[in-house]
């Protein structure tokens, strides 16, 4: 009886915002180890996508590690020398115990240090160089908001990327990535990538895939894979334009068994489109008070009020002060804000339930935000803040699962608007967030959702409408305030085109 293939599993996930300060340490990442890999099948993850796959086949898992984090600042370069190490030690332990056929890594693509701006390419170029690795298929996903660089194509057999933004299809793209290792695995061809960058950077807000520009990117895509069969996966990648490194911005790559001349058409023909529709990915923002004046004379709710300044998605804190300060000033009651603040949260100690207190809340880690706003509230409730996905495929599930905790919270009230405050910032993506702490969202007049594409899966459903806003905020989504120093230029919109 021959023996179970042998597959390697780790990964390492965090998309770096290099324009916040502070450092993303190695205390920050949640990092499973072992069995602990294995037990993620059921929770509706990239790694259970994997597991999923690798339950059919039959194969051996030898899981190692993986380290993940919410999107933050510019991550310590000891963190990611840790995670090498328990990768380079897990390697050589695998293989000191029989033939290992393959490694799948669960990345996400945007990851920086402060001594390395590619961290997929360099983890998958110091596994080449180890011993019995140079020729072992490297397989794997990877965010739609990554930085695509020539290293990860060049170290890479297939990596393939989510399709969909918000990113409803995680767990459905580690389960490609992982039958097209079967398809290797059974004898159809060992494949190898291309990938072509174009001098185009898009902020968050101009990549959903729903609409122009990326919405005709992705048709292309598919049509590329129905014509040319050697062309196992092709990846419409947006980039993460607020990572300052070379490589940001809007990228194509491919999987791909047959030839490089027709591969690089195929690139080609994407990023045509890409140029063509550059100012596409540019999607103009509402002045603050002028939508809050329009919701305000408006009978129906709930108003989405979307600001993209502060998503916690794109590594800001969650705490910013601008879309509170308006729904106080414009008397909107029966209204929603979340706010990522401990000290708030820890401040409401002692404070019963239905009673007051003054608090500064918001405003603490933002330089941007005009600071924290002092307020008197009524509380209205604590929790430990854990609660399950609604939605199994949320954008949130492609790192975290179903299970989230927001850490200790709790709910407040001034002037009719209610603020939920939370220990750790959580991002809008799962109408459990509000439903789990007693707010009902669809009883809203308006909602202040701190994200810019990932809340529209769960929000637009209930929502009378939206409103995209201009506010100041580390994820503002005009990029040619940001001072980059390490982009390739020039790139629109930056520069002249």
């Amino acid at each position: 009886m021959p023996r179970a293939p042998r597959i390697l599993l780790a990964g390492i996930f965090h998309e770096t915002h290099t324009f916040v300060p502070g450092k993303t340490a190695l205390a920050d990442f949640t990092i499973r180890r072992g069995d602990a890999l294995l037990g993620r099948a059921g929770d509706g993850s990239t790694m259970d996508g994997f597991l999923e796959v690798a339950a059919a086949e039959g194969w051996d898992m030898v899981p190692v590690c993986e380290y993940i984090t919410a999107p933050s600042a510019t991550i310590e370069h000891a963190a990611f020398e840790a995670f090498w190490s328990e990768l380079e030690q897990g390697v050589k332990r695998a293989l000191s115990d029989g033939p290992l056929d393959a490694i799948l890594l669960a990345l996400h693509g945007a990851g920086v240090t402060d001594a390395c701006e590619d961290i997929e390419g360099e983890l998958m170029g110091r596994l080449r160089a180890m011993p019995g690795v140079g020729d072992m298929p490297i397989f794997g996903s990877f965010d739609l908001h990554a930085n695509f660089t020539d290293a990860m194509s060049r170290h890479a057999n297939a990596l393939v990327g989510y399709r969909e933004n918000p990113h409803i299809d995680a767990r459905d793209t580690a389960v490609r990535a992982a039958r097209l290792l079967a398809r290797t695995l059974a004898g159809g061809g060992l494949p190898h990538m291309l990938s072509l960058r174009v001098p185009v950077i898009w902020p968050p807000t101009g990549t959903g895939t729903a609409v122009s520009p990326m919405h005709d990117l992705e048709a292309r895509a598919r049509q590329i894979e129905a014509e040319n069969p050697d062309i196992w996966a092709v990846n419409v990648i947006g980039g993460f334009s607020f990572s300052d490194v070379h490589d940001a911005g809007v990228a194509f790559s491919l999987v791909t068994t047959g030839d490089d001349d027709a591969a690089r058409a195929a690139l080609e023909s994407l990023a045509d489109i890409a140029i063509r529709l550059r100012d596409a990915g540019q999607p103009a923002e509402w002045d603050l008070d002028a939508a809050l004046a329009e919701i305000a004379a408006k009978p129906d709710g709930p108003w989405i009020v979307i600001e993209p300044a502060d998503n916690i998605g794109g590594g800001a804190a969650g705490d910013c002060t601008s879309v509170l300060r308006a729904l106080l000033r414009h008397g909107i009651a029966n209204s929603a804000v979340v706010i990522a603040d401990p000290e708030a949260v820890a401040a409401l100690d002692g404070t019963r339930i239905g009673g007051t207190a003054q608090l500064q809340i918001g405003g603490k880690r933002a330089p941007q935000d005009p600071g924290p706003l002092d307020l008197a509230v009524t509380l209205v409730s604590r929790s430990d803040g854990n609660f399950e996905l609604e939605d199994r495929n949320s954008h949130m599930v492609a790192s975290l699962g179903v299970h989230i905790s927001m850490g200790p919270c709790a709910v407040v009230e001034a002037d009719g608007v209610t603020i939920l405050l939370t220990s750790r910032k959580t991002a809008p993506a799962d109408l459990g967030q509000l439903r789990s702490q007693g707010i009902i969202p669809e009883t809203l007049k308006a909602i202040g959702v701190k994200g810019a594409v990932a809340h529209r899966r769960a929000y637009d459903p209930i929502a009378a409408g939206s409103y995209v806003v201009d506010t100041p905020g580390p994820c503002a989504s005009d990029l040619t305030a940001l001072p980059y120093r390490n982009l390739r230029r020039p790139i629109h919109p930056l520069d002249p085109a």
